[in-house]
């Protein structure tokens, strides 16, 4: 009777669960959300720039503030996502929410290379509990594969609209005269947080909250009662016994590494290699930004119209191409004449185009796993995802940060092609983890069956 209770439950939450639609202040929220976390977090790249102009911060400690970030959202993240269903999905972004208000406040007047690791501490912790009730909460209000990937690929793009709004906020606020005139982006920041907070703390979660509990209820322990916090923590750990998800895992830190690597230390790439203005060298990383955005944006279109494994194949291939091109044209290059967009020399505008081809890896990995995972393991395993896409982002930063000071930074951006040649090869191995044997011995390819990956993980 109880598990009878549990499955009723279940199926009238995703009755009311499919009827929150695109427009609704949920998703609007969510997207809000991810907005400002990635106009806070993706200026790292922009503030080790500074602090090594400002305070002649060395570059091998300049790049700890990628750590900084990376290393509390992977704790926190790995220490949170069995516990969301207790805390609220609702009241872990506010959480977030207000510890960035009150940090990029204090960062505005405590301008200082240690109130910048302290930013950038509070802001991955915060974001840790932001990034597992939002993926959580998408797994629960999308229908199926494709409406998952779809939306969960506005949220990335959500977010990469707020890394180009980022770039171009710094770049508009820097200034020769005054080396302090960029801290004044923090005063506009931190009141974007508190409006933020405001949209999430009016937004309706009591049906993603019912359903996450009746989910975790129904589904972990399989007779509709409350599973233990213990029992969640080890659920959590025992999907890392899944060959898929460690394949998924691995291939997720490889590509943090090689997008985070890129981004961070793109700033600090054109104004020592390519040699161009500080203010012109962050205006122009925001084309990165842009074409991850764009990339985004528009891959949960193409996903609807090809396989996800050829759609990865032709982008990382790509990805190569543009990388290998532009640093063989980035050699011998003086940009120091260069004042306008229009006098760019030509690798200073392909390489952070390389974006547009890296963007749709990232959330298609992320959709094809959660797709085929139960509901309520989704917050389980963006805590997985969360804590080694963390650990990928500060490893990338950091290999950069020591190849640029020991090398040059040509060779520091080399590093990225063996590793997207590896990814490469771990999309073919995860798409054969994907192909289900059927009753006459073909594989079950997922226009066959969308659910073959999910037979296969359950």
């Amino acid at each position: 009777m109880a598990g009878e209770n549990a499955s009723d439950s279940r199926a009238s939450c995703d009755v009311a669960l499919s009827k929150v639609r695109p427009s609704d202040p949920l998703k609007f929220g969510m997207l809000l959300t991810y907005f400002v976390f990635g106009l806070l977090l993706n200026s790292v790249g922009i503030v080790i720039l500074q602090m090594i102009n400002m305070y002649g911060v060395s570059k091998e400690s300049a790049s700890t503030l990628e750590g900084c970030k990376d290393v509390p959202i992977a704790s926190v993240s790995f220490l949170v996502a069995p516990y969301l269903s207790r805390l609220g999905c609702k009241n872990a972004v506010l959480f977030g929410l207000a510890v960035v208000s009150v940090s990029t406040f204090a960062m505005a007047y405590f301008q200082t290379f240690a109130m910048a690791r302290i930013l950038f501490l509070s802001a991955g912790c915060a974001f840790a509990f932001v990034k597992v009730s939002v993926y959580t909460t998408v797994g629960l209000i999308t229908v199926n594969e494709q409406e998952h990937a779809a939306f969960l690929n506005m949220v990335e793009g959500s977010f990469m609209l707020g890394v180009l709004a980022g770039y171009w906020s710094f770049g508009h606020f820097m200034s020769n005269d005054d080396p302090y005139r960029w801290l004044v982006v923090y005063y506009y920041l931190s009141p974007l947080c508190v409006v933020t907070f405001l949209v999430i703390l009016a937004t309706p979660y009591a049906t993603v909250q019912s359903a996450l509990l009746a989910y975790k209820n129904g589904g972990a322990s399989g007779a509709g009662q409350p599973s233990s916090a213990r029992r969640e923590f080890v659920d959590m750990l025992s999907l890392a016994k899944l060959g898929l998800v460690r394949v998924f895992v691995v291939t997720t830190f490889l590509y943090v590494l090689v997008e985070q690597g890129l981004g961070t230390w793109l700033p600090t790439f054109n104004k020592e290699v390519i040699k161009l203005p500080s203010d012109l060298s962050v205006e122009l990383t925001s084309i990165f930004a842009a074409s991850l955005a764009c990339g985004r944006l528009t891959a949960g279109v193409l996903l609807r119209l090809v396989s996800w494994r050829v759609l990865l194949s032709v982008c990382l291939t790509s990805a190569v191409l543009v990388i290998a091109t532009s640093l063989s044209l980035a050699r011998d290059l003086d940009g120091a004449a260069v004042a306008s967009w229009a006098d760019l020399p030509v690798p200073a505008l392909l390489l952070p185009s390389v974006g547009l081809f890296l963007a749709p890896v990232y959330p298609a990995l992320i959709s094809v796993v959660l797709s085929a995972l139960p509901k309520e393991k989704h917050a389980s395993m963006t805590g997985l995802l969360t804590m080694f896409s963390a650990l990928g982002g500060s490893t990338g930063s950091i290999i950069t940060g020591f190849a640029f000071a020991a090398f040059d930074g040509r060779i520091a951006f080399h590093l990225a092609i063996p590793a997207l040649l590896v990814i490469l090869w771990l999309v073919q191995v995860l798409r054969s983890l994907t192909r289900v044997p059927t009753d006459t011995g073909e594989p079950t390819t997922e226009a066959d069956d969308p659910a073959a990956a999910r037979v296969q993980l359950i």
